[in-house]
């Protein structure tokens, strides 16, 4: 039996294709096309006949975190689709890609056609899948907000008012670039520590403003 595989650093989950009409018109995307956003209910699911596909976490437009790809023949997010839950990652085509639309509850009909036994099966692995992929999801915010802090206490220097700061001689590109994050997300992760109250300042000088809570986000 021919089976459709999604695959990504998280997990698998595979079903079988007969199962599902994918029939439906072929349509071309151009490398960079938006396929799935997060949290965004899902009123179809994807099938891609070719092309790779990166998934992962938006952030002001870009894919700022990557949790791995796949490539066609698949089924994009098959597991939300499976649970009837939102997808809990973004999706851009990172080429061109040729894609089917079917309609959710098309697809969970063929489900729904499975013997008792497999839908169990397959709800279970399914069940398994989401949560892997939702704690995945959580350690690469956290783990880049980590780096951040860590990084700054790191590059700390003593203050002419006993404080710490963090004097930035790089442009922030760079900057993200040692830390391996997009600069949209340092930008935002600076943010989110600003808006906490651990550092201050938004020009080339950093405050740390609590270093002890730096330290226990940085784990060190």
């Amino acid at each position: 039996m021919l089976q459709r595989t999604c695959q990504c650093k998280v997990g698998r989950i595979m079903l079988p294709s007969k199962s599902f009409d994918v029939s439906g018109e072929v349509q071309s995307l151009p490398a960079g096309a938006s396929l799935l956003q997060r949290q965004s209910p899902m009123q179809e699911v994807i099938h891609v006949d070719a092309g790779r596909v990166a998934l992962g976490v938006m952030e002001d437009g870009v894919l700022a975190h990557q949790l791995g790809v796949v490539q066609g023949p698949f089924w994009l997010e098959a597991t939300a689709a499976v649970l009837g839950l939102p997808s809990l990652v973004d999706g851009v085509a990172e080429t061109a890609v040729k894609i089917r639309r079917v309609p959710l509850q098309q697809f969970q009909a063929g489900i729904d056609a499975m013997p008792k036994s497999v839908r169990t099966v397959l709800h279970d692995v399914a069940q398994a899948h989401r949560q892997q992929t939702e704690i995945a999801v959580s350690r690469l915010v956290k783990d880049a907000e980590a780096r951040c802090a860590e990084w700054l206490l790191r590059h700390a220097e003593p203050t002419a008012e006993a404080g710490l700061a963090v004097m930035l001689r790089q442009r922030k590109r760079q900057i993200a670039q040692q830390l391996g994050i997009a600069p949209e997300t340092l930008s935002r992760v600076l943010r989110h520590l600003r808006e906490r109250s651990l550092i201050s300042g938004s020009g080339r000088v950093l405050n740390l403003v609590d270093p002890s809570g730096l330290r226990s986000l940085a784990g060190v």
